[in-house]
């Protein structure tokens, strides 16, 4: 099997690891293509001792560390805004870069301590410590109010009980598309968390889209099925958490969309 078979099907999450990091679709993108065009020039310098998804994110490492393509004035506003890339730099400045990729690459990505050590260049010890810095950090800075979309009862409730704990507040819970965009007219929230498949049939992904219409909100879809999501055609979602998950998993979710968005308040 070449190189590019074994590398494929980690392609999809790298993109979202890398919207994760820089909280948008082109920047995350930009450092994945920068990735690739690295591995093809010189595909003997990639790590092969290690397994292909952990030689492909260390590469991604290796460009993020020599390159700040987010950090350049050209684009500083280039699509995002320019108010919710100041929001970003204004808590950036107060955050480690490394804490936030470490949070990431454990909690979204599924990395053990011991992988993601290896990725960011430290011992596990420090990665932990990085994980736990990150959530304080994140946590103090954003507050929100939260929409939640979800027809699984009990996955609802664990939402619900993880967003409270983060110490935000639920708008509503809905289970179907119309109940959604309802919720979302009358009480205006600040993040969205939605499932794809809906209990009368409808869809997530339509919910949003017609939320979106209505006003700018971040969004973390959460699906069983990320494939279908994340196809390389755009638009894709910036947040993307895939079921069964990991509370760790949904806190690292709604930290990063947070901290990306202009909306959202330092918490008190």
């Amino acid at each position: 099997m070449s190189l590019g078979q074994q590398l494929a099907p980690h392609l999809p999450f790298l993109r979202r690891y890398g919207r994760a990091l820089t909280g948008s679709q082109t920047h995350g993108d930009r450092y994945v293509r920068a990735t690739l065009e690295a591995i093809v020039a010189a595909p003997e310098e990639f790590p092969r001792a290690v397994d292909p998804r952990l030689g492909l994110y260390r590469t991604f490492h290796v460009i993020w560390n020599s390159t700040n393509y987010d950090e350049t004035p050209e684009n500083m506003g280039a699509t995002d805004g320019d108010g919710q890339e100041a929001i970003a730099r204004a808590r950036l400045a107060r955050m480690t870069p490394l804490s936030r990729q470490a949070l990431l690459l454990t909690a979204m990505e599924g990395f053990t301590p011991e992988d993601a050590g290896y990725l960011i260049d430290v011992d596990v010890a420090e990665v932990e410590a990085l994980v736990a810095e990150a959530l304080t950090e994140i946590e103090k800075q954003t507050r929100a109010r939260v929409l939640i979309i979800e027809d699984e009862p009990i996955i609802a409730m664990d939402i619900e009980t993880i967003v409270r704990d983060l110490g935000h507040e639920v708008t509503g819970v809905a289970v179907t598309r119309d109940e959604a965009v309802a919720l979302a007219m009358e009480d205006r929230p600040g993040l969205v968390l939605a499932d794809i498949q809906l209990a009368d049939d409808s869809s997530g992904i339509d919910a949003v889209k017609d939320i979106l219409a209505k006003f700018e909100v971040p969004v973390i879809f959460i699906t069983a099925f990320p494939e279908r999501l994340l196809t390389g055609e755009r638009p894709e979602p910036t947040f993307l958490i895939t079921k069964p998950f990991q509370r760790s998993t949904v806190k690292a979710a709604i930290a990063q969309a947070l901290f990306f968005n202009q909306a959202t308040v330092p918490a008190a």
